[in-house]
Protein backbone atom coordinates (compact mmCIF):
# COMPACT_ATOMS: atom_id res chain seq x y z
CA UNK A 1 0.00 0.00 0.00
CA UNK A 2 2.73 2.62 0.57
CA UNK A 3 4.84 2.18 -2.22
CA UNK A 4 1.09 2.29 -4.41
CA UNK A 5 0.58 5.10 -2.98
CA UNK A 6 4.75 6.54 -3.29
CA UNK A 7 4.75 5.49 -7.03
CA UNK A 8 1.20 7.52 -8.01
CA UNK A 9 3.28 10.23 -6.56
CA UNK A 10 6.67 9.84 -8.39
CA UNK A 11 4.68 9.30 -11.57
CA UNK A 12 2.96 12.42 -11.45
CA UNK A 13 5.98 14.54 -10.40
CA UNK A 14 8.08 13.08 -13.20
CA UNK A 15 5.70 13.86 -16.04
CA UNK A 16 5.44 17.00 -15.13
CA UNK A 17 9.50 18.03 -14.57
CA UNK A 18 9.43 16.12 -17.65
CA UNK A 19 7.12 18.20 -19.33
CA UNK A 20 8.64 21.53 -17.85
CA UNK A 21 12.10 19.78 -19.11
CA UNK A 22 10.87 19.69 -22.29
CA UNK A 23 9.13 23.30 -22.76
CA UNK A 24 12.41 24.46 -22.02
CA UNK A 25 14.29 22.73 -24.85
CA UNK A 26 11.32 23.76 -27.34
CA UNK A 27 11.92 27.46 -25.83
CA UNK A 28 15.37 27.83 -26.16
CA UNK A 29 15.94 26.17 -29.82
CA UNK A 30 12.21 28.40 -30.17
CA UNK A 31 14.88 31.42 -29.27
CA UNK A 32 17.43 30.48 -31.25
CA UNK A 33 15.90 29.92 -34.51
CA UNK A 34 14.21 33.33 -33.95
CA UNK A 35 17.76 35.12 -33.20
CA UNK A 36 18.76 33.68 -36.34
CA UNK A 37 16.26 35.48 -38.16
CA UNK A 38 16.41 38.58 -36.49
CA UNK A 39 19.42 39.82 -34.28
CA UNK A 40 18.05 42.01 -33.08
CA UNK A 41 14.96 40.16 -31.28
CA UNK A 42 16.41 39.27 -27.87
CA UNK A 43 17.49 43.61 -27.45
CA UNK A 44 14.16 44.39 -28.43
CA UNK A 45 16.02 47.03 -30.95
CA UNK A 46 17.42 49.28 -27.63
CA UNK A 47 20.96 47.75 -28.31
CA UNK A 48 23.00 46.61 -31.96
CA UNK A 49 25.64 44.17 -31.91
CA UNK A 50 28.83 45.16 -32.96
CA UNK A 51 29.17 43.10 -36.32
CA UNK A 52 25.27 44.69 -37.15
CA UNK A 53 27.05 47.98 -36.39
CA UNK A 54 30.12 46.92 -38.99
CA UNK A 55 27.77 45.47 -42.04
CA UNK A 56 25.59 48.88 -41.72
CA UNK A 57 28.19 51.54 -41.21
CA UNK A 58 28.73 51.64 -45.74
CA UNK A 59 25.58 54.40 -45.64
CA UNK A 60 27.55 56.39 -43.39
CA UNK A 61 31.17 56.57 -45.43
CA UNK A 62 30.77 59.36 -47.97
CA UNK A 63 32.95 58.69 -51.13
CA UNK A 64 33.48 61.11 -53.71
CA UNK A 65 35.64 62.77 -56.31
CA UNK A 66 37.36 64.60 -53.34
CA UNK A 67 37.88 62.31 -51.48
CA UNK A 68 36.39 59.72 -48.59
CA UNK A 69 34.95 61.20 -45.24
CA UNK A 70 32.28 59.77 -42.44
CA UNK A 71 29.09 61.64 -41.75
CA UNK A 72 28.51 63.26 -38.52
CA UNK A 73 26.09 60.61 -37.43
CA UNK A 74 28.78 57.80 -38.54
CA UNK A 75 31.30 59.52 -36.20
CA UNK A 76 28.53 59.59 -33.53
CA UNK A 77 28.16 55.91 -33.93
CA UNK A 78 31.77 55.66 -33.94
CA UNK A 79 32.32 57.71 -30.49
CA UNK A 80 29.20 55.75 -28.61
CA UNK A 81 30.54 52.47 -29.38
CA UNK A 82 34.26 53.36 -28.85
CA UNK A 83 35.20 52.10 -32.66
CA UNK A 84 37.36 53.58 -34.92
CA UNK A 85 37.95 53.64 -38.92
CA UNK A 86 39.82 52.80 -41.76
CA UNK A 87 38.81 52.71 -45.43
CA UNK A 88 41.31 50.87 -47.82
CA UNK A 89 41.03 50.96 -51.47
CA UNK A 90 41.56 48.02 -53.76
CA UNK A 91 44.85 47.20 -52.76
CA UNK A 92 44.09 47.45 -49.33
CA UNK A 93 45.91 50.96 -48.87
CA UNK A 94 44.59 53.35 -46.43
CA UNK A 95 42.63 55.84 -48.16
CA UNK A 96 41.10 57.63 -45.05
CA UNK A 97 40.67 57.08 -41.14
CA UNK A 98 38.80 57.81 -37.84
CA UNK A 99 40.18 57.45 -34.58
CA UNK A 100 42.50 54.52 -35.58
CA UNK A 101 45.01 53.47 -33.19
CA UNK A 102 48.48 54.54 -33.77
CA UNK A 103 49.71 50.89 -34.13
CA UNK A 104 47.10 50.22 -36.82
CA UNK A 105 48.92 49.56 -40.85
CA UNK A 106 48.49 52.01 -43.78
CA UNK A 107 48.36 49.04 -45.73
CA UNK A 108 46.85 45.58 -45.87
CA UNK A 109 47.53 42.38 -47.52
CA UNK A 110 44.74 39.85 -48.14
CA UNK A 111 46.36 37.59 -45.73
CA UNK A 112 46.05 40.91 -42.91
CA UNK A 113 42.62 41.21 -43.77
CA UNK A 114 41.71 37.10 -42.86
CA UNK A 115 44.02 37.39 -40.14
CA UNK A 116 42.68 40.72 -38.68
CA UNK A 117 39.08 39.33 -39.07
CA UNK A 118 39.21 36.25 -37.19
CA UNK A 119 41.90 36.85 -34.68
CA UNK A 120 41.90 39.86 -32.09
CA UNK A 121 44.00 42.42 -33.34
CA UNK A 122 47.00 42.76 -30.36
CA UNK A 123 48.73 45.55 -32.31
CA UNK A 124 45.68 47.70 -32.03
CA UNK A 125 43.90 46.00 -28.91
CA UNK A 126 40.49 45.78 -30.55
CA UNK A 127 38.12 43.28 -32.32
CA UNK A 128 37.74 44.30 -35.65
CA UNK A 129 34.75 43.48 -38.29
CA UNK A 130 35.29 44.21 -42.14
CA UNK A 131 32.64 45.84 -44.75
CA UNK A 132 32.53 47.00 -48.39
CA UNK A 133 31.40 49.79 -49.98
CA UNK A 134 31.61 50.17 -53.73
CA UNK A 135 31.91 53.76 -55.55
CA UNK A 136 31.24 54.18 -59.63
CA UNK A 137 33.81 51.03 -60.33
CA UNK A 138 35.54 50.98 -57.25
CA UNK A 139 35.31 48.73 -54.63
CA UNK A 140 36.49 50.04 -51.12
CA UNK A 141 37.16 47.85 -47.71
CA UNK A 142 36.48 49.65 -44.76
CA UNK A 143 37.96 48.01 -40.97
CA UNK A 144 35.39 48.83 -38.04
CA UNK A 145 37.36 48.04 -34.83
CA UNK A 146 35.49 48.23 -31.22
CA UNK A 147 37.97 48.74 -28.21
CA UNK A 148 35.76 47.56 -25.88
CA UNK A 149 37.75 44.52 -23.95
CA UNK A 150 34.19 42.82 -23.26
CA UNK A 151 33.61 42.47 -26.77
CA UNK A 152 34.85 38.65 -28.00
CA UNK A 153 34.32 36.76 -30.77
CA UNK A 154 35.07 33.18 -31.18
CA UNK A 155 36.07 31.52 -34.32
CA UNK A 156 34.18 27.89 -34.01
CA UNK A 157 35.46 24.98 -36.77
CA UNK A 158 33.36 22.41 -36.82
CA UNK A 159 33.12 18.59 -38.95
CA UNK A 160 29.71 18.27 -39.99
CA UNK A 161 30.56 14.53 -39.85
CA UNK A 162 31.12 14.23 -36.25
CA UNK A 163 28.54 17.20 -35.21
CA UNK A 164 25.30 14.91 -35.30
CA UNK A 165 26.94 12.00 -33.28
CA UNK A 166 28.02 14.39 -30.81
CA UNK A 167 24.78 15.95 -30.84
CA UNK A 168 23.27 12.35 -30.04
CA UNK A 169 25.60 11.39 -27.25
CA UNK A 170 25.37 15.33 -25.82
CA UNK A 171 21.41 14.86 -25.57
CA UNK A 172 21.14 11.29 -24.27
CA UNK A 173 23.44 12.70 -21.06
CA UNK A 174 21.42 15.86 -21.26
CA UNK A 175 18.05 13.52 -20.65
CA UNK A 176 20.02 11.10 -18.29
CA UNK A 177 20.90 13.79 -16.37
CA UNK A 178 17.93 15.55 -16.19
CA UNK A 179 15.57 12.23 -15.68
CA UNK A 180 17.87 11.01 -12.61
CA UNK A 181 17.47 14.40 -11.18
CA UNK A 182 13.94 14.77 -11.51
CA UNK A 183 13.46 11.21 -10.10
CA UNK A 184 15.58 12.35 -6.76
CA UNK A 185 13.49 15.53 -6.73
CA UNK A 186 10.16 13.61 -7.05
CA UNK A 187 10.85 11.18 -4.53
CA UNK A 188 12.04 13.74 -2.00
CA UNK A 189 8.55 15.83 -2.79
CA UNK A 190 6.19 12.16 -3.06
CA UNK A 191 8.10 11.11 0.69
CA UNK A 192 7.05 14.52 2.10
CA UNK A 193 3.94 14.19 0.36
CA UNK A 194 3.13 10.42 1.42
CA UNK A 195 4.41 10.04 5.05
CA UNK A 196 1.28 12.12 6.64
CA UNK A 197 -0.95 9.61 4.87
CA UNK A 198 1.11 6.88 6.12
CA UNK A 199 0.76 8.22 9.48
CA UNK A 200 -3.43 8.39 8.89
CA UNK A 201 -3.58 4.62 7.54
CA UNK A 202 -1.77 3.75 10.46
CA UNK A 203 -3.75 5.72 12.99
CA UNK A 204 -7.23 4.25 11.18
CA UNK A 205 -5.74 1.08 11.74
CA UNK A 206 -5.14 1.40 15.89
CA UNK A 207 -8.45 2.98 15.83
CA UNK A 208 -9.94 -0.24 13.97
CA UNK A 209 -8.09 -2.78 16.58
CA UNK A 210 -9.80 -0.64 19.66
CA UNK A 211 -6.57 1.20 20.37
CA UNK A 212 -8.38 4.61 20.73
CA UNK A 213 -5.13 6.58 22.53
CA UNK A 214 -4.20 8.37 19.08
CA UNK A 215 -3.46 11.93 18.87
CA UNK A 216 -1.36 13.76 15.90
CA UNK A 217 -0.41 17.63 15.70
CA UNK A 218 -2.75 19.19 13.08
CA UNK A 219 -0.16 20.36 10.51
CA UNK A 220 0.56 20.27 7.23
CA UNK A 221 -1.65 19.71 4.22
CA UNK A 222 -3.57 17.16 6.01
CA UNK A 223 -4.07 19.65 9.01
CA UNK A 224 -7.79 19.26 8.94
CA UNK A 225 -7.75 15.32 8.40
CA UNK A 226 -5.57 14.94 11.58
CA UNK A 227 -7.77 17.15 13.48
CA UNK A 228 -10.69 14.78 12.76
CA UNK A 229 -8.69 11.88 13.66
CA UNK A 230 -8.13 13.46 17.00
CA UNK A 231 -11.86 13.78 17.78
CA UNK A 232 -12.79 10.82 16.34
CA UNK A 233 -10.13 8.94 18.94
CA UNK A 234 -11.76 11.22 21.70
CA UNK A 235 -15.18 10.28 21.07
CA UNK A 236 -13.84 6.47 20.89
CA UNK A 237 -12.40 6.63 24.31
CA UNK A 238 -15.52 8.31 25.68
CA UNK A 239 -18.01 5.40 23.75
CA UNK A 240 -15.69 2.73 25.32
CA UNK A 241 -15.55 3.82 28.89
CA UNK A 242 -19.41 4.08 28.48
CA UNK A 243 -19.54 1.01 27.45
CA UNK A 244 -17.61 -0.69 29.99
CA UNK A 245 -19.69 1.55 32.46
CA UNK A 246 -23.11 -0.31 31.30
CA UNK A 247 -21.08 -3.29 30.85
CA UNK A 248 -20.50 -3.17 34.38
CA UNK A 249 -23.75 -1.99 35.19
CA UNK A 250 -25.89 -4.70 33.18
CA UNK A 251 -23.86 -6.86 35.49
CA UNK A 252 -24.58 -5.71 38.66
CA UNK A 253 -27.86 -5.31 37.02
CA UNK A 254 -28.14 -9.36 35.72
CA UNK A 255 -26.95 -10.00 39.44
CA UNK A 256 -29.43 -8.35 41.20
CA UNK A 257 -32.19 -9.37 38.77
CA UNK A 258 -31.35 -13.45 39.11
CA UNK A 259 -31.37 -12.61 42.89
CA UNK A 260 -34.92 -11.40 42.80
CA UNK A 261 -36.37 -13.83 40.01
CA UNK A 262 -34.61 -16.85 42.61
CA UNK A 263 -36.88 -15.72 45.44
CA UNK A 264 -40.25 -15.65 44.06
CA UNK A 265 -39.44 -18.92 41.84
CA UNK A 266 -38.22 -20.41 44.72
CA UNK A 267 -41.20 -19.63 46.60
CA UNK A 268 -43.46 -20.93 44.13
CA UNK A 269 -41.34 -24.21 43.47
CA UNK A 270 -41.49 -24.91 47.14
CA UNK A 271 -45.45 -24.57 47.80
CA UNK A 272 -46.21 -26.22 44.73
CA UNK A 273 -44.18 -29.23 45.48
CA UNK A 274 -45.42 -28.84 49.28
CA UNK A 275 -49.13 -29.13 47.81
CA UNK A 276 -48.39 -31.81 45.60
CA UNK A 277 -46.67 -34.06 48.39
CA UNK A 278 -49.31 -36.86 49.39
CA UNK A 279 -48.01 -36.77 52.49
CA UNK A 280 -49.26 -33.20 53.30
CA UNK A 281 -52.72 -32.91 54.57
CA UNK A 282 -53.43 -29.46 53.84
CA UNK A 283 -56.79 -27.41 54.78
CA UNK A 284 -58.85 -24.96 52.10
CA UNK A 285 -57.71 -22.50 53.97
CA UNK A 286 -54.04 -23.38 53.97
CA UNK A 287 -54.26 -24.26 49.91
CA UNK A 288 -55.81 -21.00 49.99
CA UNK A 289 -53.07 -19.48 51.44
CA UNK A 290 -50.64 -21.10 49.27
CA UNK A 291 -52.17 -20.55 45.80
CA UNK A 292 -52.56 -16.69 46.73
CA UNK A 293 -48.63 -16.32 47.59
CA UNK A 294 -47.93 -18.31 44.33
CA UNK A 295 -50.37 -15.99 42.30
CA UNK A 296 -48.72 -12.86 43.71
CA UNK A 297 -44.93 -14.24 42.69
CA UNK A 298 -46.28 -15.09 39.29
CA UNK A 299 -47.85 -11.41 38.98
CA UNK A 300 -44.22 -9.79 40.26
CA UNK A 301 -42.51 -12.13 37.36
CA UNK A 302 -45.09 -11.05 34.93
CA UNK A 303 -44.33 -7.80 35.85
CA UNK A 304 -40.66 -7.99 36.14
CA UNK A 305 -40.74 -9.23 32.33
CA UNK A 306 -42.99 -6.58 30.87
CA UNK A 307 -40.67 -3.81 32.13
CA UNK A 308 -37.75 -5.93 30.16
CA UNK A 309 -40.38 -5.86 27.13
CA UNK A 310 -41.67 -2.07 27.27
CA UNK A 311 -37.90 -0.63 27.53
CA UNK A 312 -36.53 -2.45 24.94
CA UNK A 313 -39.24 -1.63 22.75
CA UNK A 314 -39.41 2.33 23.72
CA UNK A 315 -35.43 2.52 23.37
CA UNK A 316 -35.72 0.72 19.91
CA UNK A 317 -38.82 3.21 19.44
CA UNK A 318 -40.47 0.08 18.04
CA UNK A 319 -43.49 1.12 20.01
CA UNK A 320 -46.83 2.77 18.93
CA UNK A 321 -48.67 5.44 20.96
CA UNK A 322 -51.82 4.83 21.88
CA UNK A 323 -52.75 8.75 22.18
CA UNK A 324 -55.75 10.16 23.16
CA UNK A 325 -57.35 13.36 24.75
CA UNK A 326 -57.71 13.15 28.22
CA UNK A 327 -57.84 15.56 31.26
CA UNK A 328 -54.25 14.88 32.92
CA UNK A 329 -55.74 16.09 36.06
CA UNK A 330 -57.69 12.94 36.75
CA UNK A 331 -54.52 10.79 35.48
CA UNK A 332 -52.75 12.19 38.24
CA UNK A 333 -55.47 12.20 40.97
CA UNK A 334 -56.18 8.66 39.92
CA UNK A 335 -52.71 7.50 40.09
CA UNK A 336 -52.55 8.77 43.45
CA UNK A 337 -55.36 7.11 44.83
CA UNK A 338 -54.77 3.97 43.45
CA UNK A 339 -51.14 3.97 45.63
CA UNK A 340 -52.89 4.85 49.03
CA UNK A 341 -56.07 2.26 47.80
CA UNK A 342 -52.64 -0.19 47.57
CA UNK A 343 -52.70 -1.92 51.40
CA UNK A 344 -48.87 -1.37 51.48
CA UNK A 345 -49.17 2.43 50.96
CA UNK A 346 -52.28 3.14 52.76
CA UNK A 347 -50.66 4.96 55.12
CA UNK A 348 -47.84 7.16 53.60
CA UNK A 349 -48.36 10.84 53.57
CA UNK A 350 -49.18 11.94 49.78
CA UNK A 351 -50.83 15.15 48.75
CA UNK A 352 -52.41 16.18 45.37
CA UNK A 353 -53.15 19.59 44.40
CA UNK A 354 -53.69 21.34 40.52
CA UNK A 355 -53.79 25.11 39.21
CA UNK A 356 -56.89 23.71 37.16
CA UNK A 357 -59.78 21.15 37.32
CA UNK A 358 -59.65 20.62 33.58
CA UNK A 359 -56.22 20.10 31.82
CA UNK A 360 -57.00 18.69 28.22
CA UNK A 361 -53.57 16.39 26.76
CA UNK A 362 -52.92 13.95 24.01
CA UNK A 363 -51.19 10.93 24.97
CA UNK A 364 -51.32 7.34 25.65
CA UNK A 365 -52.76 7.47 29.20
CA UNK A 366 -51.94 3.96 29.76
CA UNK A 367 -47.99 4.76 28.94
CA UNK A 368 -48.59 8.66 30.91
CA UNK A 369 -50.05 7.02 34.04
CA UNK A 370 -47.11 4.27 34.06
CA UNK A 371 -44.69 6.99 33.86
CA UNK A 372 -46.40 9.01 37.05
CA UNK A 373 -46.90 5.64 39.32
CA UNK A 374 -42.96 4.86 38.60
CA UNK A 375 -42.16 8.82 40.05
CA UNK A 376 -44.27 8.17 43.15
CA UNK A 377 -43.09 4.71 43.38
CA UNK A 378 -39.95 6.00 43.75
CA UNK A 379 -40.44 8.49 46.27
CA UNK A 380 -42.14 6.06 48.64
CA UNK A 381 -39.97 2.79 47.95
CA UNK A 382 -36.58 5.27 48.16
CA UNK A 383 -37.47 7.06 51.41
CA UNK A 384 -38.87 6.66 55.22
CA UNK A 385 -42.26 5.86 56.34
CA UNK A 386 -42.68 9.13 57.45
CA UNK A 387 -41.88 10.77 54.31
CA UNK A 388 -44.60 13.69 52.87
CA UNK A 389 -45.18 13.33 48.94
CA UNK A 390 -46.46 15.78 46.87
CA UNK A 391 -47.76 15.44 43.32
CA UNK A 392 -48.89 18.41 42.07
CA UNK A 393 -50.61 19.31 37.96
CA UNK A 394 -49.92 23.17 36.48
CA UNK A 395 -51.04 24.52 33.38
CA UNK A 396 -48.42 27.12 32.07
CA UNK A 397 -48.34 28.50 28.47
CA UNK A 398 -47.86 25.76 25.63
CA UNK A 399 -47.45 23.23 28.06
CA UNK A 400 -48.53 21.33 31.28
CA UNK A 401 -46.01 20.33 34.54
CA UNK A 402 -46.51 17.54 36.50
CA UNK A 403 -44.11 17.31 39.92
CA UNK A 404 -43.34 15.09 42.13
CA UNK A 405 -42.27 16.16 45.28
CA UNK A 406 -40.79 14.46 48.27
CA UNK A 407 -38.54 15.70 51.80
CA UNK A 408 -36.83 12.27 52.08
CA UNK A 409 -33.31 11.67 52.04
CA UNK A 410 -32.61 13.12 48.85
CA UNK A 411 -30.14 11.81 46.01
CA UNK A 412 -26.27 12.10 45.81
CA UNK A 413 -24.61 14.35 43.20
CA UNK A 414 -22.87 11.14 41.64
CA UNK A 415 -25.97 9.13 41.35
CA UNK A 416 -28.43 11.97 40.45
CA UNK A 417 -26.50 11.97 36.68
CA UNK A 418 -27.31 8.03 36.02
CA UNK A 419 -30.52 7.74 37.78
CA UNK A 420 -32.32 7.37 34.10
CA UNK A 421 -29.76 5.13 33.32
CA UNK A 422 -30.68 1.39 32.62
CA UNK A 423 -29.99 -1.29 35.01
CA UNK A 424 -29.14 1.55 37.51
CA UNK A 425 -30.02 1.20 40.54
CA UNK A 426 -29.42 3.78 43.28
CA UNK A 427 -27.82 2.91 47.16
CA UNK A 428 -30.82 4.28 48.87
CA UNK A 429 -32.87 1.69 48.11
CA UNK A 430 -35.26 0.92 50.55
CA UNK A 431 -36.37 -2.65 52.09
CA UNK A 432 -39.87 -2.20 49.55
CA UNK A 433 -37.89 -1.93 46.31
CA UNK A 434 -37.89 -5.44 44.81
CA UNK A 435 -38.66 -4.26 40.74
CA UNK A 436 -36.17 -4.75 37.50
CA UNK A 437 -34.53 -1.65 38.04
CA UNK A 438 -35.81 -0.50 35.14
CA UNK A 439 -38.59 2.14 36.21
CA UNK A 440 -36.81 5.68 35.94
CA UNK A 441 -35.32 4.66 32.39
CA UNK A 442 -38.95 3.87 31.33
CA UNK A 443 -40.26 6.95 32.50
CA UNK A 444 -37.50 9.12 30.72
CA UNK A 445 -38.47 6.84 27.62
CA UNK A 446 -42.09 6.87 27.73
CA UNK A 447 -41.90 10.69 28.40
CA UNK A 448 -39.15 11.28 25.23
CA UNK A 449 -41.54 9.37 23.20
CA UNK A 450 -44.56 11.84 23.95
CA UNK A 451 -41.90 14.71 22.92
CA UNK A 452 -41.82 16.12 26.49
CA UNK A 453 -38.72 16.73 29.15
CA UNK A 454 -38.39 15.06 32.56
CA UNK A 455 -35.56 16.67 34.94
CA UNK A 456 -34.77 15.31 38.30
CA UNK A 457 -33.34 17.83 41.22
CA UNK A 458 -32.37 16.71 43.96
CA UNK A 459 -29.88 17.61 47.57
CA UNK A 460 -29.20 15.44 50.28
CA UNK A 461 -31.05 15.31 52.82
CA UNK A 462 -33.46 18.23 51.75
CA UNK A 463 -35.58 15.58 49.09
CA UNK A 464 -35.86 15.06 45.84
CA UNK A 465 -38.21 17.12 42.78
CA UNK A 466 -38.91 14.99 39.57
CA UNK A 467 -40.91 17.11 36.92
CA UNK A 468 -42.33 16.11 34.12
CA UNK A 469 -43.36 18.61 30.97
CA UNK A 470 -45.40 17.63 28.21
CA UNK A 471 -46.85 19.96 25.28
CA UNK A 472 -50.55 20.77 25.69
CA UNK A 473 -53.35 19.44 23.17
Amino acid sequence: MRWKLTGRYLVSVVVIVVIVIIMNIIVVIGLFVVQSLNEDFLTNGRQTSAETISRSFEKFIVISESGVSVSEKGKDILKKNEAWLQVLDEDGSEVYRYRAPEGAKTKYTPIDMVQIYKYFEKDVLSTVFIGEKTYSDHRFSYLVGFTSPYLERQVLTIDTRNFVQTFKIFSLTLIIVDGFIALCIAYIFSKRLTKPMFMLIDSIKRLANRNYHVFHQPKGVYKDVFANINLLSQELQASEKERKKLDAMREEWIGNISHDIKTPLASIQGYAEMMKDPEYQFSQDEIRDYAGIIERKSIYLRDMIEDLNLSTRLRNKELILNKKHINIVSLVRNAVIDTLNNPSYSDRDIDFGSSHEVIQVEVDDILIRRAISNLIYNAIVHNREDVAIKVQVEKNEGHILIRVEDNGKGIKEEELGRIFDRYFRGTSTGELHKGSGLGMAITHDIVIAHGGEIEVRSEVGQGTIAEIKLRLA
